[in-house]
């Protein structure tokens, strides 16, 4: 466990094992932890980085509101930070991360030998109607009130204990986390546009491996068609991780390794 400071905020990061990098990026609100069923089974291969963004697991609070090329940017400054700015990396994302490593592998293919999206967020035609900084704001009220009113403390623990437990929990009991997820939920949006923004004007390194990971639990197949499509627009290889839910690297580590130690070029 270590600390780098990136834009002037402490980042919490985890390295682990030895040989290519590879970089784990985890979805909406979530923390370093959800990635510990998947570590052990690349440490053997791979040098694993996994790191907190602002506000959420160890990392300190959030600055500004997060936007695509901003986080983007902070998987490069993250790399350079622990001493690997001459590696390549295979950059994996799950969920809203999905869209930030398809951005650092479009703006940095220098610095990309693979892209792997885990179950990641598909937004085909991204629209926002309330401008950002309105939303922005009253997101950031409502967190000050939540956490003024003690919320955090009170049920974040539990909640999370209960959604995917882990011996991490009590970190949900913090009202940065709180209002860093919440930050991020406000401007999910104005993510998955400037992603198709980014689309047309960068596209993804040739040569790059690109797998897309889809959890299936049964029922409808809509959301695998969605994957799908998403891996056939990026040109990449299409999987399912089956029988999972959403936390695909907690239901299905193993498959999960395999789709990032198969993304090398």
């Amino acid at each position: 466990m270590t600390f780098v400071r990136v834009g002037g905020v402490p980042h919490h990061v985890q390295m682990t094992g030895s040989g290519p990098v590879c970089v784990l990026s985890a979805g909406l609100g979530l923390g370093w932890f959800d990635w510990d069923p998947v570590v052990p089974l690349l440490a053997p291969h791979r040098t694993v980085v996994r790191f907190d963004r602002p506000g959420l697991g160890l990392s300190g609070h959030a600055r500004v509101a997060p936007t695509l090329r901003g986080e983007a940017e902070r998987v490069l400054r993250v790399l350079d930070a622990v001493g690997l700015g001459a590696a390549r990396a295979t950059v994996v994302g799950h969920s809203l991360a999905g869209f930030h490593v398809e951005a650092f592998a479009r703006l940095y293919p220098e610095r990309t030998s693979g892209l792997v999206l885990v179950d990641s967020s598909v937004e085909e035609r991204p629209r926002v109607r309330v401008p950002r900084g309105a939303r922005v704001t009253a997101t950031r009220a409502c967190g000050a009130f939540l956490c003024a009113a003690g919320v955090p403390r009170a049920v974040g623990p539990g909640l999370r204990r209960l959604a995917a437990p882990t011996p991490w929990a009590g970190v949900y009991g913090s009202g940065r986390v709180w209002r860093a997820a919440l930050v991020e939920y406000a401007t999910y949006g104005d993510v998955a546009v400037e992603l198709a923004e980014l689309r047309r004007a960068a596209p993804l390194p040739g040569g790059v491996p690109v797998t897309v990971l889809a959890a299936y639990a049964g029922g409808s197949g809509e959301w695998l068609v969605r994957q799908r499509r998403l891996a056939a627009r990026l040109g990449g290889t299409f999987r399912i991780a089956a029988p999972s839910g959403h936390l695909v690297m907690r239901d299905r580590p193993a498959d999960v390794a395999a789709a990032i130690l198969a993304a090398r070029s």
